[in-house]
């Protein structure tokens, strides 16, 4: 039978062989790229994952689900270079002419179908002033990227993670 070693709790308890004290995890968090309409997709590195994410066009309109609920910002996009099973997934944001987030959603492009196996899709995005947007950008920080945290595991843990999603209000 297999019986995993326990280490001491940091700071205390005598040192056990196999074990480092501390542990030495550390999370880091990639910094997030320009935000545009067309971005080259990047790993935590910054590395291009050879992977164009693109806004096609994007314009405001009710919901045909949910009309009663006003205009809401529906958009285009396309992957181009991305595989079905592993490709990648970035943030896009409805802007204003200042470039703040008014609302944002993650695209993943293992979810995105287009005729002829394009990696097409659309999406609705709800924003409390539709009339305040000035267009829809993508975010190039490959966000598919999913490695434990120090916090979850420290000992499998750490290392350099995708930066934290964007959210209304922050400033592309």
């Amino acid at each position: 039978m297999f019986r995993a070693r326990r280490c001491p709790p940091r700071g205390g308890g005598p040192r056990v062989s196999g074990c480092s004290s501390p542990w030495g995890c550390t999370d880091t968090t990639a910094e997030r790229g320009a935000a545009g309409v067309r971005v080259q997709v990047e790993d935590t590195s910054g590395r291009p994952r050879g992977v164009t994410a693109e806004i096609v066009d994007w314009r405001l309109e009710p919901h045909p689900q949910v009309p009663s609920e006003g205009d809401q910002v529906h958009f285009h996009y396309r992957f181009d270079g991305a595989d079905g099973t592993s490709g990648p997934a970035v943030d896009a944001c409805a802007v204003d002419e200042k470039r703040v987030a008014l609302g944002c959603q993650t695209l993943y492009s293992s979810e995105a179908f287009g005729p002829g196996g394009d990696r097409t899709g659309d999406e609705w995005l709800a924003v409390e002033r539709p009339g305040q947007v000035a267009g829809v950008l993508l975010i190039p920080n490959d966000q598919s990227y999913d490695r434990r945290t120090c916090e979850q595991d420290v000992k499998d843990g750490g290392g350099l993670h995708p930066p934290e999603p964007a959210a209304r209000g922050d400033r592309l």
